[in-house]
């Protein structure tokens, strides 16, 4: 039997009712971990894509800095190493994660899973 996820209201559209405290507080690690220009490119580019090598990301920015970026986005939960082969490493993005920030913002549809308002469940 597959779980399904319950899924809250967009946190920040016209009327949204108030977070919790623990749904307000990993809206917001993300956020902030996609609040960076070059995480944000990141993203951008493992965006449309089924996962990169680290070694395709053109940032103009030191191994080490990539790698903090990189392990900020993990740890934030927005991506996730897809494979390794030899001493690359590929990454990809959550697409779940991704749904889940944009219907947060109210700017997209609903994640999938099971959305729960106060008037009813939706599967």
């Amino acid at each position: 039997m597959q779980a399904l996820r319950v899924l809250n209201q967009p946190c920040c559209a016209p009327g949204a009712p108030p977070l919790r405290k623990e749904e307000g507080e990993s809206l917001a690690l993300r956020f902030k971990a996609l609040a960076d220009p070059a995480r944000l490119a990141i993203v951008n580019h493992l965006a449309g894509r089924e996962e990169a090598c680290v070694c395709e990301f053109r940032l103009d920015l030191s191994q080490p800095t990539v790698s903090h970026h990189l392990r900020v986005l993990r740890e934030a939960g927005v991506i996730e190493v897809a494979r390794r082969r030899g001493t690359w490493t590929y990454y990809r993005l959550i697409p779940e994660v991704m749904e889940q920030l944009a219907f947060a913002l109210g700017g997209a549809r609903a994640p999938r899973g099971v959305l729960a308002t106060a008037e009813r469940t939706v599967a």
